[in-house]
């Protein structure tokens, strides 16, 4: 392990975020001009406060949260860190989403030291950080089939402390979203935001994780600081199949919370005030995000922020 490399959180500066764009030859297709425009607002907010990195065509699909760099800081340059993304446990085709980043370091397109682990999967909508050396994820997700069997949690654990210069897991033992194909991402459940405030989304269905939560301790032994959200109204696709709205699913960027709604006007708002007690000093700013979910994903799902020193000026 490289000393003094850590995985930053969110909300500390950025060099940029990148989207990987929806086209003809992926599941957008039925409703590209509908998803482009909400692809062009996210840019629109993201390009005032900080660069933005677009990956065009060939990909397999959009969502960079889930096969970019995962970045960690550190004393020297970043360490872009490329795991095997494979479809969330081989359910999609992957391997040209799976190439992304390798072709982005190659072109110049970010800067660091390239760490290749992929020979591990691990999704960055899995994963959440503090930046203080606790790492959060979901066992769901991370124990779930196809990923990185025959590995036993507590390999999978210290896996993630090695190679994400972690001090401890936490992991969430329950919580899922209908509509959810990714096992249960951390990132449509519980969010992390400062002086040890854990986002989440609060419902009947998911008392068993706000219970969980209530008995998590900072490394300094304090309880979080817990803030629920609100669970957006049932939405459902053409076929009648609920799509997996949810609140957590926002993205800090420089300056501002980009945060998804879904035409539910009470709920957007509550959420929005939600986010401003969580980070203060930040514009909120909502995006409909009704389209994303459509595929099953939202706005943190298809955004991937770069740390500082990241991005280059080309």
């Amino acid at each position: 392990m490289t000393k003094g490399y850590r995985l930053p959180a969110e909300w500390e500066p950025q060099s940029g975020v990148q989207l990987t764009w929806p086209h003809k030859d992926t599941d957008w297709a039925p409703m590209l001009s509908e998803v482009n425009a909400t692809y062009e607002a996210i840019s629109s907010e993201i390009r005032k406060r900080e660069p933005l990195l677009v990956v065009g065509p060939p990909t397999n699909d959009t969502w960079a949260r889930d096969h970019g760099f995962i970045t960690l800081t550190g004393p020297g340059q970043p360490m872009l860190l490329d795991f095997c993304f494979n479809g969330w446990g081989e359910k999609f085709p992957s391997e040209l989403d799976n190439a992304i980043n390798r072709r982005l370091y190659e072109d110049g397109s970010v800067r660091g030291i390239y760490v290749n682990h992929l020979d591990f999967v691990l999704e960055g909508g899995s994963i959440e950080s503090d930046g203080k050396g606790t790492v959060f994820t979901t066992s769901q997700c991370l124990l779930a089939p196809h990923r990185n069997q025959p590995l036993t949690k507590e390999q999978i654990e210290q896996k993630l402390i090695d190679y994400l210069h972690a001090e401890r897991v936490l992991w969430i033992d329950h919580g899922h979203l209908d509509g959810d194909d990714t096992d249960g991402h951390i990132d449509t459940l519980v969010r992390i935001a400062p002086n040890d405030t854990l986002l989440y989304v609060q419902d009947p269905s998911l008392r068993l994780m706000e219970e969980q939560l209530l008995t998590f301790r900072t490394l300094e032994g304090e309880p979080y600081r817990l803030l629920p959200l609100p669970m957006p109204r049932p939405l459902f696709d053409d076929e009648g199949q609920p799509m997996p709205a949810t609140y957590a699913n926002f993205l800090v960027i420089n300056g501002a919370v980009l945060f998804p709604t879904y035409n539910q006007p009470d709920l957007d708002q509550a959420a929005l005030t939600t986010m401003g007690r969580a980070f203060p000093g930040r514009e909120i700013v909502g995006i409909d995000c009704r389209s994303l979910i459509r595929q099953h994903g939202s706005l943190h799902c298809c955004t991937m922020q770069f740390p500082e020193g990241v991005m280059s000026n080309k």
